[in-house]
């Protein structure tokens, strides 16, 4: 078996690096894409960029070339349920791209037209893994439900209400969403894990640099539990 671990930015895979045992490294599409066993697993670990161009680009490469049986993306988000604080962990029941809009057409927002599903659903063996490893983390809680996926850095408080009310997300971020819909086009297992580095209601970028090394932390803390018991 092998996974792929996608992160968006450096601060989120280079914990995984340094654990790596590494095999060999090949460059694609400018993204460096890390071979080796980490935490008794052969997984491939790989920095995406930001944003969701990146991380499906990324996510197909993975699924294409290096035929990975899984995958899983670590990293921080922002918290959007009003329950979700610094530090505390979200993985993703399912993910919707929020800045898709098409409602000028009758459909839902968040609806990727012509597409027959409006969520992307991750598999349900992996967010028990996550739930589990999850749990032997004791200095934050952990959530279960939608993340929401955008090219935004959304620190607007009405904005963020609104994704709360209009798709019930316990957080936002800028790639799972797009890893998601490769994943489910390509019928491959995917989990989404998140740490909150901020709560998005207010004071979002100062918050955000405090907590990020936080958020870092927990969400590779998860990952680590998780891998040894696949």
């Amino acid at each position: 078996m092998v996974i792929g671990i996608i992160g968006a930015m450096i601060e989120e895979v280079e914990p995984l690096l340094k654990e790596l045992k590494l095999e060999r490294k090949l460059v694609k599409a400018k993204m460096e894409f890390n071979l080796g066993e980490l935490w008794g697993k052969n997984v491939v670990v790989v920095k995406s960029g930001v944003a969701k161009v990146n991380a499906a680009v990324c996510a197909q490469i993975l699924i294409d070339d290096f035929n990975v049986d899984a995958v899983i993306n670590v990293g921080v988000a922002g918290g959007v349920g009003k329950e979700v604080y610094p530090g505390d962990v979200v993985i993703a029941e399912s993910l919707v791209q929020h800045d898709v809009d098409s409602s000028v057409f009758g459909e839902k927002k968040g609806q990727i037209p012509r597409l027959d599903t409006f969520d992307f659903k991750c598999n349900e063996i992996l967010v028990l893994k996550a739930k589990r490893a999850c749990e032997k983390i004791t200095h934050c809680k952990c959530f279960i439900g939608r993340i929401v996926t955008g090219d935004q850095f959304i620190a607007d408080p009405e904005k963020i209400r609104w994704l709360s009310e209009e798709f019930n997300a316990l957080a936002c971020e800028m790639e799972g969403g797009s890893i998601a819909q490769v994943c489910y086009l390509n019928e491959v297992p995917f989990v989404v894990i998140r740490s909150a580095s901020d709560n998005a209601n207010n004071g979002a970028h100062i918050e955000y640099e405090e907590f990020k090394p936080v958020a870092v932390r927990n969400s590779v803390g998860i990952l680590k539990n998780m891998l040894e018991t696949m």
